[in-house]
């Protein structure tokens, strides 16, 4: 097979959640286990920083990644989903793993696939440590995909485990409580492996105690051991300063992730950096703000608060459930625009009532979908945003229709936000 038949092949014949939804997803982690025994156990060849959260996490392991990179360690990356090729999940210093391992990978693992059958998940979670085991990492970055007990990247044994945000999201399969999410979050804690929690709630931060305290886990709560005094910003970049509680040492940061959510990941990050000194990890000061200044170009991450377009400007950001529409309006509130204009898309399995009624009213919307199976229709999309929320908006089978017809409509000083799916931001031509 070349590459292209290799992928039809992972696409079509593997359950893959990102489409068809729950049904793909595995409750045990009996067939990572195996496709890793088929591997020889890479997962045990490699030193790993495991990170779940349901915001948060793909941010918090690329600034990590750009961290470990600038601090001259040669540094594995996996996260999901992808944008527009499916090797950006499996990085070593910000490049893609080569087509060619990954077919090669697909060749010597088929003859097992009938006997296990491997979600498309579980899949690519071993393909990324049977690559980051054959590239002899210093370090990797394991980002999870959903939940963390039951996650498939839930084999390994990391130096570190840090848990980011905790909220609604997926509540079918994790649980329809705040608590029941964050003890699924709580299962990627480790014996006697630090682990870091960000900003959470009051209700959620005694599972993560008691979760810790079980493992004899060291537990380290980001917002109370730093927090941000002050921010701004300086040419679409963000301006920090971070104060550590116990020191009063005052540190600034520019990142290039201008999202003012943001505020927020990078408290787990500074934390960390803090753990893994304290562990001999080498990092100096000046690696670890050349890290953030340029998380971007080091990783390529895309698709939080992301500018493609000026005048008018138009800004993409993967937010796809309440907390990170939330975090959208907080953010607009420091954005400055005449007209706002909103293209989005969700899919069927998220607490659409909650979501559409966090949204901006004060928007002109176009409800559009991916071309995914698990896409909501726009017109469905639309009567429901109707009925929940009273906004209204135009219709279009694809984004691409959505932005030609949001382009035509605003004034050079409007916003046009993309947001809704990570499967409606891959669709967007950078």
């Amino acid at each position: 097979m070349n590459y292209t038949e290799t992928l039809d092949f992972m696409f079509s014949k593997l359950p893959m959640f990102s489409r068809i939804g729950q049904t793909a997803f595995k409750k045990d982690l009996t067939n990572t286990f195996a496709l890793c025994k088929i591997l020889d156990n890479p997962q045990e060849k490699i030193r790993c920083i495991h990170i779940a959260g349901t915001n948060g996490k793909g941010s918090v392991s690329h600034m990590l990644a750009s961290t470990m990179q600038h601090a001259g360690y040669k540094t594995g990356l996996y996260t999901s989903p992808h944008l527009k090729d499916f090797r950006e999940r499996i990085k070593v210093n910000g490049t893609m793993c080569p087509e060619q391992f990954v077919i090669d990978f697909i060749e010597k693992i088929q003859p097992h696939i009938t006997t296990i059958q491997p979600s498309f998940f579980e899949m690519t979670v071993a393909m990324a440590f049977d690559y980051f085991a054959q590239q002899q990492v210093d370090i990797a970055i394991i980002e999870t995909g959903l939940g963390g007990r039951l996650d498939s990247t839930n084999v390994i044994t990391p130096v570190l485990s840090i848990i980011t945000q905790i909220g609604f999201d997926h509540i079918n399969i994790l649980g329809p409580t705040l608590q029941e999410i964050a003890a699924e979050k709580a299962g990627i804690i480790k014996e006697n492996i630090p682990v870091i929690i960000g900003d959470m709630s009051p209700e959620v931060i005694p599972v993560f105690e008691k979760a810790a305290y079980q493992k004899n886990a060291p537990f380290f709560q980001a917002a109370k051991l730093n927090f941000v005094q002050d921010w701004s910003y300086q040419h679409h970049f963000l301006h920090i300063t971070v104060v550590t509680t116990n020191t009063n040492a005052h540190e600034e940061y520019l990142l290039d992730l201008p999202g003012i959510y943001q505020l927020k990941n990078i408290l787990p990050v500074v934390e960390a950096v803090h753990q893994l000194k304290q562990a001999g990890w080498k990092i100096s000061m000046a690696a670890f703000k050349q890290a953030l200044s340029s998380v971007i170009k080091t990783t390529g991450l895309h698709g939080r608060w992301e500018r493609i377009h000026t005048s008018p400007d138009v800004i993409l950001d993967v937010a796809h459930n309440e907390d990170g529409i939330n975090a959208i309006k907080e953010q607009l509130t420091y954005t400055t625009y005449r007209n706002l204009h909103i293209i989005f898309g969700m899919v069927h399995d998220k607490d659409t009532t909650h979501i559409l009624q966090a949204l901006p009213r004060q928007a002109h919307y176009y409800f559009t979908k991916a071309p995914i199976p698990r896409a909501m229709p726009e017109e469905e999309l639309a009567g429901k945003a109707a009925a929940a929320a009273g906004i209204y908006g135009k219709t279009f089978p694809d984004v691409h229709q959505a932005l030609q017809e949001a382009m035509a409509h605003a004034h050079k000083e409007d916003l046009i936000l993309i947001c809704g799916s990570v499967f409606l931001i891959a669709e967007v031509t950078r």
